[in-house]
Parts: structure tokens; C-alpha cells; sequence
């Protein structure tokens, strides 16, 4: 398989982190968003949305957007699950996954900050601003939603798909400043993850293509 991805993208970092956790091995490409190398013919055959991630399969099949390329990775192959087998934990995953996925990092990610700064004519303070509100709203709402929980992870005792989305949405907010001392159980469970190979080998900065922020 080959996963085309940019080192900085939290959606790469996602299904970086998936694979890792499955024990997989892939042959990454890398596609250099700040270049525009995603907006050339060569990979919008690849991707019509001009977006990264993209897992390629063996058999060629091209699988687009993070979630449900980490949901196939999780039916497909063995090791340890990505969705819980219990429905109202899966449910509580899934949840995360759309916090993050939908509600969160698509407003703060690189195209829709370069409309800030670019068609929309928006100083630069305006639009950090503006990716720390949506960030800090993301994060505030999860945490709360849960507070209440005592397990090493989320949700359960090993990680799962919601952690595959929460890292990489805290090097994010690290990124823009956000301020996480309130983020208490977030950070606890980002701790745990940290000390586990499968995040570590997949830390944007651990990545080839890698380059000075």
C-alpha cells in the first residue's frame, strides 16, 4: 500500500498513527501542501478533492478523507481494534472522530487559512485568532464531553480511533498558541499516548519529508 501525505497534515498524522497501531507497513509519498504539488494534474488524478490523505492499495483502489480510510484499515486487517466492539463506545469514538474531523481542524486547516489571508484580505493576527477560537472550542466541548471517564485512553484501556484524531489535533493547537492548562483529562490521556511507539514513530517531525516549521 502507499499513503500519500504531507508531514504537518493532521490528517496524515491520523492514519499515520492507525497504521502504526495495526502493525502496518506502508510506502509513504509525500504530497507538499505548502508547494501546491496537491493542486497539479499529477495527483488530482489521485484525489479529485486535492486533498491528503490517500491511501493507494494493492490492488490500485485509491481510499480518500481519514476516518473512513482508518475505519477500512480497522475492518480489514488484524490487531489491535480501532473501534471499540462495544456499540455505545464505538458510538462515543465515532463522536470524537466528528468533533475533530468535521467540527474542528477542517476550519483552522492550511486551505482555509490561506482564504483568510488571501481572498478575504485578513491580517495575520485575525487569522491566528481565528484558528485558536475553533481549535480551543473543539477541545473545550471534548473534554467535557469526557470528564467523566477513568480509563488510561478516551474511552478504553488501549487506544482507539478518537486518539488517532486527538494527537494530531494537539500539535495543532500547540502549533497556534491555544492555551491546554485547562485540558486536564485531554492531557492526561495525550500523555499516555506519547509514551507508546505507534504515536512517537508518527510525529509529524519524525516524518522523511519533514522540513523547518
Amino acid at each position: 500500500m502507499k499513503l500519500f501525505g504531507y508531514w504537518r497534515s493532521s490528517a496524515s498524522y491520523r492514519v499515520r498513527i492507525a497504521l502504526n497501531l495495526k502493525g502496518l507497513t506502508v510506502d509513504h509519498v509525500p504530497v507538499n501542501l505548502k508547494d501546491g504539488v496537491h493542486r497539479e494534474a499529477d495527483y488530482s488524478t489521485i484525489n479529485p478533492q486535492k486533498l491528503v490523505p490517500t491511501l493507494e492499495l494493492e490492488n490500485g483502489r485509491r481510499l480518500t478523507q481519514s476516518a473512513a480510510i482508518i475505519e477500512y484499515l480497522d475492518e480489514t486487517f488484524e490487531g489491535a481494534p480501532l473501534l471499540p466492539e462495544d456499540p455505545v463506545q464505538r458510538a462515543d469514538v465515532r463522536s470524537v472522530m466528528a468533533i475533530i474531523g468535521g467540527d474542528t481542524a477542517p476550519i483552522q486547516n492550511l486551505r482555509v487559512l490561506k482564504y483568510l489571508r488571501g481572498p478575504l484580505e485578513q491580517p495575520e493576527p485575525v487569522v491566528q485568532e481565528w484558528a485558536r477560537h475553533w481549535i480551543a472550542t473543539g477541545l473545550e466541548s471534548l473534554e467535557a464531553m469526557v470528564a467523566g471517564q477513568d480509563s488510561p485512553f478516551l474511552f478504553t484501556d488501549q487506544p482507539s480511533a478518537a486518539e488517532c484524531f486527538l494527537i494530531p489535533q494537539f500539535y495543532n493547537a500547540r502549533r497556534f498558541g491555544v492555551d491546554l492548562s485547562g485540558l486536564k483529562r485531554l492531557r492526561a490521556v495525550e500523555a499516555n499516548c506519547q509514551a507508546l511507539t505507534a504515536f512517537e514513530a508518527a510525529k509529524p517531525e519524525n516524518q522523511a519529508d519533514a522540513t523547518a516549521a
